[in-house]
């Protein structure tokens, strides 16, 4: 992915991760509970576009935020 699309995504995962109340070390907890082996500072780094998001995580983030694939890639 490119960095420009990479910071988007990650800024709208924020958004929909706030909008459900939830912490970044909330979800970073529901994911490790889930079996995904990230911390709450790989989360920050996601939200701001600096670290690449697996499609694993891409899965259980929409799983536990309770959004569809598209809410999440929504960039526009």
């Amino acid at each position: 992915m490119n960095a420009e699309f990479e910071k988007k995504l990650g800024k709208n995962i924020r958004n929909l991760r706030e909008k459900n109340k939830i912490t970044q070390e909330s979800l970073s907890t529901k994911l490790q509970l889930r079996g995904c082996d990230i911390t709450r500072s790989a989360v920050a780094k996601i939200e701001v576009g600096q670290r690449h998001i697996y499609p694993d995580e891409i899965k259980l983030i929409k799983e536990i935020l309770n959004v569809s694939y598209d809410e999440i890639f929504d960039i526009n």
